[in-house]
């Protein structure tokens, strides 16, 4: 019966991490879509601009498609680094309680825990730079004329008016 309060004991801290590393999960998955969606219009609209030869908006696009790529690699870091460390934890969750009947695992469990908090901090690191990069990438936006000059057309300008075969309100591209 002392084995069985202690390996409950010992999964504690580790459950607990599981669910702060599920939320930041959640938390980077959110942020990273965001970029995806914005990086998206702006590579059609970057598209059409050179298409239809507008040089200077193309350009202007240019600029912050590669500012949003630079910060989607950091959040694709801490992403990845998080998931190595939500594996890492659950693996220390399974190590301790095999830790009752093997010592070595108990080792292995330390040293894996350790292991999944440091790349849990280092991705950590990653989103803080990416949240600090993010304020400093709204005022370059907002400093830079020509990118402010470019005219807004509304995200809807790509759809035709017309509805698929069907589909009620549901626009089609052109």
């Amino acid at each position: 019966m002392a084995d069985i309060s202690r390996l409950f004991q010992a999964f504690v801290a580790p459950a607990i991490f599981v669910s702060a590393e599920g939320l930041i999960l959640l938390s980077l998955n959110v942020r990273l879509m965001g970029m995806v969606t914005r990086l998206r219009s702006y590579l059609h609209s970057k598209h059409l601009a050179a298409k239809d030869g507008r040089l200077d908006e193309s350009e202007a696009y240019a600029s912050q498609i590669a500012s949003i790529e630079g910060r989607a690699e950091m959040i694709r870091r801490a992403f990845l680094l998080t998931v190595y460390s939500l594996l890492g934890t659950i693996t220390t969750c399974l190590l301790l309680g095999l830790g009752l009947y093997w010592n070595y695992a108990q080792v292995m469990a330390a040293l894996l825990f350790v292991i999944s908090m440091s790349a849990l901090l280092a991705g950590m690191a990653y989103y803080v730079r990416e949240v600090s990069v993010a304020l400093s990438s709204v005022r370059q936006e907002a400093a830079d004329t020509q990118f402010m000059d470019l005219p807004r057309r509304p995200p809807w300008r790509h759809f035709r008016g017309r509805r698929a075969a069907g589909a009620k309100g549901v626009p089609t591209f052109r």
